[in-house]
């Protein structure tokens, strides 16, 4: 769905990316940070629930696939645990270009094996990423499958890069109005794919079989570049019979929830509601 967004709206997120240059706000006090299970990774509890009696959601942070910022994925962490219900757990994964790919995709499918081996039910777990760790969901998805693994229940992306050939009409039609550009993404392309090539799969989502993947939440900002990959994969994802919606929110930039670590806004609500809605409708 295309989600309008009004110009005061679309002001108040910018502003509060804007701050976060300004430093991280700390996790509320009362944040569970005890791991839940024998499972290497970030844990993260805002829910007051257990795997057992919730599920989890398998968190895969953003970063360009080569950086990590601990402190902002561990409050971004607790807002999802908040609007989900569950314990949420980071991967720690590999980082390009000291470990290009597949380093990274092995340990995301690593972690959501090793959930499912300590008793989590498959279809009670969430693979959420944003940015490259969206892109590490998709392709993490498409080898679960491959191997004949138990997928999630639900997988929610939010501003993959579905595509890493870089092809899509918005990577130059939109760089006046986001956050990173065409020329930053063919650094970080490289520096991952290290001479794997970028038109096929798993390691470009896109040109994989999108047949047989958990109901898929697909969330872009309208005015990121990488708006058009949102577009094409929902649109592949979709025509491959998996379950899929697409929000579109109007005039936002790449990875706009990251806005809400500074405070709410009208627009990073709707997002928790719409990921809270996709993982209890889902993966339930």
């Amino acid at each position: 769905m295309n989600l309008r967004i009004t110009p005061e709206q679309s002001a108040t997120v910018r502003e509060r990316l804007a701050r976060l240059a300004d430093g991280i706000p700390d996790l509320p006090a009362d944040t569970d940070l005890t791991p839940a299970l024998p499972v290497t990774g970030a844990w993260t509890n805002a829910s007051g629930q257990t795997p057992a009696e919730a599920g989890v959601v398998l968190y895969v942070h953003g970063g360009g696939f080569s950086g990590s910022q601990p402190d902002a994925e561990r409050v971004l962490a607790h807002h999802i645990s908040a609007a989900t219900g569950r314990p949420v757990l980071g991967v720690d994964y590999r980082l390009a270009p000291e470990h290009p790919y597949p380093a990274a995709l092995h340990d995301v499918t690593a972690a959501h094996r090793a959930l499912i081996d300590h008793g989590v039910p498959a279809r009670r777990i969430v693979h959420f990423g944003e940015s490259a760790g969206a892109t590490l969901v998709l392709s993490a998805l498409l080898c679960l499958k491959a191997a004949g693994d138990r997928l999630p229940g639900a997988a929610v992306v939010v501003s993959p890069l579905a595509d890493l050939t870089l092809s899509s009409p918005s990577l130059t039609a939109g760089q006046d109005r986001d956050t990173v550009s065409k020329a930053a993404l063919e650094r970080v392309c490289a520096r991952y794919l290290a001479g794997a090539r970028p038109d096929a799969a798993p390691q470009s989502p896109l040109h994989g079989d999108l047949s047989g993947l958990p109901a898929l939440l697909i969330a872009a900002g309208g005015a990121e570049v990488l708006a058009d990959d949102a577009r094409r994969l929902a649109a592949a994802a979709e025509a491959a019979g998996t379950t899929t919606e697409l929000d579109l929110y109007a005039d936002l930039p790449h990875v706009f929830p990251l806005a809400l670590l500074s405070g709410p806004t009208p627009a990073t609500d709707t997002f928790l509601r719409r990921l809270a809605e996709w993982s209890e409708r889902n993966a339930a």
